[in-house]
């Protein structure tokens, strides 16, 4: 049977009484310990910070997949139980002991050399590990024969690729009722924050492992939300790039028009490192073409604290008034970016317009792209028809608590040369007109707004419950977007959103980073049982 934590999860007192002490001793006895000399405290580490460990020899990346495999069985296998990690990688400690070798000969690749980093389990690696988009259904489907163009590129830059990360089954395109962060394979991801809350999807397994310290940083993927959604539920500095930024082969598909991969991380810095890591030209994806023109070597020349003077941003009026406790947020947010230099000016920009064009086109290219991927991995399902009966067969498994009514629609739909699908196409441009229109307009560096709302419950009977959300916009539109702390409701993370033009990556990183400077806002999770509500 699928797992699903039975909510309330804990007895707040048994909780803190067995679990967590039982957690906490465990990561004591590894993160006071090394060899040789102390052992990294995990908790909040950045790359920076690491990597200045490893460069004076105080720890290997030995040493840190052994504490941070610790910490995975401590917080994601026991103690709060996650259940964020789908897989730990049985290769990761030879990768470590490998580049703690180059590392000793004087070869250090850069920035990501000997650093753990999870990735979801959409995204494709040749190795030992299973690549399942959280379904049963490609459990026991051969490998992929190559890694992802992502996945080698961060294998080039000396990243430790530490396991996979559980998400919503599919990428969150199987039914109109489903629970973020759960998978047939990996069973219900919990939110950091309040374990009866959702770590939001489709990325949730990254969402919640980042933010709980289980790997230095995480590799998400979007095609609406789904990077920055968790990322703001989880108190993560989220980043989605321009479309074509990031190769997407290798990646197990819903959109060829919006997918993309992208950081997330606890600070800008390492969104930034991250981010350049993974960026490049990719002669398997078109949409890339122009990515070694566009990228930067290196982002985190972006950042500055100071980078908020003279900026001109637009806020998204039609974001507030919505929520009365993310206003309580971003409100005093917005006068941050006016006190560190920042002239704001009032804009409106809705997703209305194409959201049933956006809907349109994910079915369509869906059904093309998985059908595609599925019959060039191999295995015993070969397109989205054979899906959907492996699904009605295995029933008890994968569908247990809502359907898989988004695969048949999907499965309904004609080819890319339909003409309701190229209408869709066409009213979908218009998303990008208006973002970059506005910015146009007004003279503006980025649109700024919440990002969305408080994490709602975990809930298998109805489904997610999210009351607000800034991502369609640059989702449908292909444009940068990022998310950074800006507090808590009820202890609860909310994110503030900067959303620009394509391949304005660069500018976006300079007034998160100074934003993120000027407020401090991520705090640790405590894995509490409930969020903090007055009773």
């Amino acid at each position: 049977m699928p797992q699903l934590p039975d909510f309330p999860p804990l007895d707040r007192r048994a909780f803190l009484g067995a679990g967590l002490a039982a957690s906490a001793a465990a990561l004591m006895g590894m993160e006071g310990k090394g060899a040789p000399g102390k052992g990294p405290i995990l908790e909040e580490a950045t790359v920076e910070a690491l990597q200045a460990g490893l460069a004076a020899g105080r720890w290997t990346s030995a040493d840190l997949v052994r504490r941070y495999q610790a910490r995975i069985r401590a917080l994601d296998q026991a103690g709060p139980k996650l259940n964020s990690v789908i897989e730990v990688n049985p290769e990761a400690m030879a990768i470590a002991k490998a580049l703690d070798v180059e590392r000793k000969a004087g070869k250090v690749r850069g920035p990501l050399h000997g650093i753990p980093v999870l990735i979801k389990d959409n995204i494709d690696t040749a190795d030992r590990q299973k690549t399942t988009a959280g379904s049963l259904a490609l459990a026991e489907a051969p490998p992929p024969r190559a890694d992802a163009f992502i996945v080698a590129r961060l294998r080039e830059a000396g990243a430790v690729i530490l396991g996979k990360t559980n998400l919503s089954e599919w990428a969150n395109l199987r039914s109109t009722r489903s629970s973020s962060g759960w998978s047939a394979r990996g069973g219900q991801t919990r939110n950091p924050y309040a374990l009866d809350r959702s770590p939001s999807g489709s990325s949730s397994g990254s969402g919640a492992a980042a933010a709980a310290s289980l790997c230095a940083v995480a590799v998400g993927t979007e095609t609406d939300g789904s990077v920055v959604s968790p990322a703001n539920a989880n108190g993560l500095v989220g980043l989605k790039p321009t479309v074509g930024l990031l190769s997407r082969t290798g990646i197990i598909p819903i959109s060829h028009t919006q997918d993309t991969a992208g950081p997330m991380t606890r600070t800008v810095r390492d969104a930034a490192l991250l981010l350049g890591a993974m960026a490049g030209t990719d002669s398997r994806d078109a949409a890339t073409r122009d990515a070694d023109a566009q990228r930067e070597v290196d982002y985190t020349r972006f950042l500055a604290t100071d980078g908020l003077r003279g900026a001109r941003l637009g806020v998204v009026r039609n974001l507030l008034g919505v929520h009365a406790h993310v206003d309580a947020v971003i409100l005093p947010a917005l006068e941050v970016l006016k006190s560190q230099g920042a002239t704001l000016v009032d804009v409106e920009l809705k997703s209305t317009a194409y959201d049933d064009a956006e809907f349109e086109v994910l079915l369509y290219e869906f059904k093309a792209d998985l059908n595609a991927y599925l019959a060039g991995r191999g295995g015993a399902v070969k397109d989205l028809a054979q899906l959907m009966a492996f699904n009605e067969q295995r029933r008890h498994e994968e569908m247990p608590f809502f359907g898989q009514e988004l695969l048949q629609q999907a499965q309904a739909k004609g080819p890319l040369t339909d003409p309701a699908y190229l209408k869709a196409l066409e009213t979908c441009a218009q998303a990008r007109r208006d973002i970059t229109g506005l910015l146009e307009k007004h003279q503006l560096q980025a649109l700024v707004g919440p990002t969305g709302g408080p994490a709602w419950l975990i809930d298998p009977v109805n489904g997610d419950t999210s009351s607000l959300s800034f991502s369609s916009p640059a989702a449908v539109a292909g444009c940068p977007h990022i998310t950074v702390p800006a507090g808590f409701a009820f202890g609860l993370p909310v994110g503030l959103s900067f959303v620009s033009g394509p391949w304005q990556e660069g500018p976006l990183l300079r007034v998160a980073f100074a934003f993120e400077q000027a407020t401090r806002a991520r705090r640790a999770p405590r894995f509490a049982a409930t969020a903090a509500v007055p009773r």
